[in-house]
C-alpha cells in the first residue's frame, strides 16, 4: 500500500518540480552584474506560491515514506 502511495508521490513531485519556474536565469544576472536579481525581492505570489508549497509537502511526505518503508 505504501509503495503505491509513494509512486503516486514521485510521480507528482516530478510534474510539479517541471512546472516551476527556472531560476537560472536569475543567476546569470547575478553573474553578469545586474543589480535588478540581487537587490530585487521577488515574493512568489498566486499559483507559483502554492506549486512551491505543495512541492515542498510532497518532498517531506516523500521522505518520511521512504523511511519508514527502509526500517520496516
Amino acid at each position: 500500500m505504501l509503495e503505491n502511495i509513494l509512486l503516486v508521490i514521485s510521480v507528482l513531485l516530478i510534474v510539479l518540480v517541471l512546472l516551476q519556474s527556472s531560476k537560472a536565469s536569475d543567476a546569470g544576472q547575478i553573474i553578469t552584474g545586474s543589480n535588478q536579481a540581487l537587490f530585487g525581492k521577488v515574493k512568489e505570489r498566486g499559483l507559483e506560491l502554492f506549486v512551491s508549497r505543495l512541492t515542498m509537502f510532497l518532498g517531506l511526505l516523500f521522505f518520511v515514506i521512504s523511511f519508514v518503508l527502509f526500517v520496516a
